[in-house]
């Protein structure tokens, strides 16, 4: 199975475009859900193997990482500009999607030591835990993009400036530099 991919490097002459970057984790995101599931079928079926070890390593790394820079790249730079809006409904969404982000956190908080036992070989996991916990995260992450996608980077796109989306393309790629090292 293949290692979980970082955000792409999309550059142009006014650097990293950043919806390029949070687009792409989106789709990254639906890999890893799937992986997720995958992975409890593998474990069902075959106990832990080298096959899921290598899934649970590339999941466990992805949301540890990239899941994570992904949901401070949209509190920092997206969800900023948003909040400031007179738009009572847009408002709500984006503070919604805030309170998601901790949701999710506190999901993956619950399943991560198990995904991360299994990366390293042990047995200690709790599948009928896995099988619960999995599609809870997976429909909560799955709600937060079909949001995000239909009505957050939209209104962000038309509301964040040239400037301030060229600053942010900068930070994001500067981060996920200093983060590779």
């Amino acid at each position: 199975m293949p290692a979980l991919a970082t955000a792409p490097r999309t550059t142009s002459p006014r650097g990293i475009q950043p919806f390029d970057v949070l687009d792409a984790c989106h789709q990254q995101m639906v890999t890893a859900l799937h992986q997720l599931a995958t992975l409890v079928e593998h474990l069902r079926e075959r106990g832990v193997d080298g096959k899921a070890q290598e899934m649970a390593r590339n999941i466990f790394n992805f949301f540890m990482t990239t899941a994570r820079q992904h949901h401070e790249d949209e509190e920092k730079h997206i969800f900023p500009a948003l909040l400031r809006s007179d738009d009572d409904n847009l408002i709500r969404q984006t503070l919604r999607l805030q309170q998601d982000h901790g949701w999710i956190e506190e999901d993956w908080l619950e399943l991560a030591p198990q995904i991360e036992s299994i990366a390293a070989g042990y047995n200690w996991f709790n599948l009928e835990q896995l099988e619960l916990g999995i599609p809870v995260f997976t429909a909560l992450y799955q709600d937060h993009m079909a949001l995000e996608e239909s009505l957050i980077y939209p209104e962000a796109k038309a509301r964040i400036g040239a400037w301030d989306l060229q600053g942010a393309g900068r930070e994001m790629a500067e981060r996920r530099r200093v983060n590779k090292r």
